[in-house]
C-alpha cells in the first residue's frame, strides 16, 4: 500500500507548471470543474455547522479562548444595516426592503444594545481596529441618525489607523454629507456597488444608475480624501462582452484604488423570486461567463491593476496589493481584508461573527433579533463550535484562498485524512491546477480560476456529512 501510494505520489513532486500535462483545452476545464461549491468566507461553511441552537454561553466560550491564547483587545466589527428601498433583484443578501424611515432609530437602538451585551459579557475592554458598515444600504440610514449612532457606538474608542473603517454605498443614495458625517468618526474607504453601467443590465437586475452618478459622488468622496473601491458583477443577466468592456473602461476612468469583480451567484432555491427578475436564459453560464471574467481581468491588468485572491485588484501602491505580496493578507465575513484580528463580531439581523474557535449568526428574522436584544440575550440563530481537525482545515482553506498555496505537516503521508485529500487532488494535480513541491502545495496560474475547487478537496465536512442538494451557486 504505502509504496503504491508514494508511486502514485512520486508523479505530483516537484513538478513544474511546464512539465505537467496540456492535453486538455480550457473549455473542457470549465466544463469538468463548473459545479456547485462555496465560496469559502468560513470553514466549515455554514450549511454544515452543527449547532443550530449555539447559546450565548457556548459563544462565549469561544471567544474567551480566543482571548486567553492571543491576549490581544483588538477585534473587527461587522456591521449589518439590512435595510433597501428598493429590491435589486441579483443580491443574495440578508435584507429589509422598505420606504418607511421610522425603522432608523429603533434598529440603531437595538444595535446599541447588542454592543452593550458584549461589552458587560467579555473578559477585555475590545479596541475596534476594524469596522465595516455592510447591507442591504447602509447609506439607507440618514446622515444624523449615523452621527448619533456611531458617536455612541465609539465613545471612548480611539480612532483607527488608515484605512480601518470602511462603509458600502449605494451611489444613488449617498450624499456628501453622508461621507462628511462618516469620515469625522474615522471612516476612510467607501466601496460604491456599481454592479453593471449598461442600460439592459441594469433593468434586468432592477439597480438603476448612472455613470454620471457614480462619477458626482466618486469625486466627492476623494475630494474629502476618501480610498475608493468599486463593486462588479459578471455573469450578470442580459451581460455581453460589449458590456463587461464598457463597465470595466467606465470604471477605469475614475481609478478607485480598489475593484471587486464578483462572480454572480443564481440562488433563486435560497432567495426566491427575488432573483427571478428575468428568465434563466438570459444568465450567462460556464465558458460564457468565464469569459466574462477573463475580459475584464486582462483589461484590469493591462491597466495596472494587481489580482488579488479571488475576486478583488487593486493598484500596485494599495494596502491591500502589499498585504498579498507580503502574505499577510487575510480573508473572513468581510471579504479581504489587510488585518488580522483574531475576533469578528458581527452585530445586526443575520450578521456572523467569529472567534477563530468558533461561529455565531444572529437571527435573520428582524423581529425576532430585535425582541432577542430587548430581552437582553445574544440574538443568535445558529453556530459551530470547531473541532481541532476542523481548525486544521480551516488553516489549509485560508491560506489557499488567501496566498494560493498551502503546506502539509512533513508526515503526511502517514496520516489518513491528508491520503484523502490528496487522492481528491488528484485530477486537479493531471490537468495542472496544483504542483506538490516536498510538503508544499502550489496553485498554479492554470489552477488561480479554480480554488474554490481545490479548497473543496480539503472540505471534509462536506465529502463525510451529507450532500443536499441547491446549497451552493456553481464554481464558474
Amino acid at each position: 500500500m504505502n509504496v503504491i501510494f508514494l508511486q502514485e505520489c512520486s508523479k505530483y513532486f516537484c513538478q513544474t507548471q511546464s512539465e505537467i500535462p496540456r492535453s486538455m483545452e480550457e473549455r473542457s476545464y470549465i466544463q469538468k470543474y463548473n459545479v456547485p461549491g462555496p465560496r469559502y468566507t468560513s470553514y466549515p461553511t455554514v450549511p454544515y455547522w452543527t449547532a443550530q441552537k449555539l447559546t450565548g454561553q457556548e459563544w462565549l466560550s469561544t471567544i474567551n479562548r480566543n482571548f486567553k491564547l492571543n491576549n490581544s483587545a483588538e477585534i473587527s466589527l461587522y456591521i449589518h444595516l439590512p435595510f433597501c428601498e428598493s429590491l435589486c433583484t441579483f443580491c443574495g443578501c440578508h435584507k429589509r426592503i422598505t420606504k418607511n424611515h421610522q425603522v432608523e432609530i429603533p434598529y440603531l437602538t437595538a444595535l446599541l444594545k447588542e454592543w452593550q451585551l458584549y461589552r458587560q459579557s467579555l473578559l477585555f475592554d475590545p479596541t475596534i481596529r476594524e469596522l465595516h458598515l455592510g447591507g442591504g444600504t447602509p447609506t439607507f440610514f440618514s446622515p444624523q441618525n449615523l452621527d448619533k449612532f456611531l458617536e455612541q457606538l465609539l465613545q471612548g474608542q480611539p480612532l483607527p489607523d488608515l484605512n480601518a473603517f470602511s462603509f458600502e454605498a449605494h451611489p444613488g443614495n449617498t450624499n456628501k454629507e453622508h461621507l462628511e458625517v462618516l469620515q469625522k468618526h474615522g471612516f476612510s474607504r467607501v466601496s460604491f456597488g456599481i454592479q453593471d453601467y449598461n442600460p439592459q443590465v441594469q433593468q434586468a437586475i432592477h439597480r438603476i444608475q448612472s455613470p454620471e452618478e457614480v462619477n458626482k459622488i466618486d469625486r466627492a468622496a476623494k475630494n474629502l480624501g476618501y480610498k475608493t473601491s468599486h463593486d462588479l458583477v459578471f455573469g450578470l443577466p442580459k451581460q455581453t462582452l460589449a458590456h463587461i468592456r464598457f463597465t470595466v473602461n467606465t470604471t477605469l476612468e475614475l481609478r478607485p484604488e480598489r475593484i471587486s469583480l464578483y462572480s454572480y451567484a443564481h440562488v433563486p432555491w435560497i432567495k426566491g423570486n427575488g432573483q427571478r427578475g428575468f428568465n434563466d436564459e438570459d444568465i450567462p453560464r460556464g465558458e460564457a461567463k468565464r469569459e466574462l471574467y477573463e475580459t475584464a481581468k486582462t483589461m484590469l491588468e493591462k491597466a495596472g491593476y494587481v489580482e488579488i485572491g479571488m475576486d478583488h485588484f487593486a493598484l500596485p501602491d494599495d494596502a491591500l496589493t502589499t498585504a498579498f505580496k507580503n502574505k499577510t493578507l487575510h480573508r473572513n465575513f468581510m471579504g479581504y481584508t489587510t488585518r488580522s484580528t483574531s475576533l469578528l463580531i458581527g452585530l445586526g439581523m443575520s450578521a456572523i461573527s467569529d472567534s477563530w474557535f468558533g461561529f455565531a449568526q444572529n437571527h435573520k428574522d428582524l423581529s425576532l433579533y430585535l425582541q432577542a436584544v430587548e430581552q437582553h440575550h445574544f440574538p443568535l440563530e445558529k453556530g459551530h463550535v470547531l473541532t481541532e481537525e476542523d481548525l486544521t482545515i480551516r488553516q489549509h482553506i485560508l491560506d489557499l484562498m488567501c496566498h494560493f498555496k498551502t503546506s502539509f505537516p512533513t508526515d503526511w503521508r502517514n496520516k489518513s485524512m491528508y491520503i484523502d485529500i490528496f487522492f481528491r487532488l488528484q485530477p486537479l494535480f493531471e490537468d495542472g491546477m496544483v504542483s506538490l513541491f516536498d510538503h508544499h502545495l502550489l496553485v498554479s496560474q492554470r489552477g488561480l480560476p479554480f480554488v474554490r475547487n481545490i479548497c473543496m478537496a480539503f472540505d471534509l465536512r462536506m465529502h463525510t456529512g451529507e450532500k443536499p442538494e441547491n446549497l451552493f451557486s456553481q464554481t464558474i
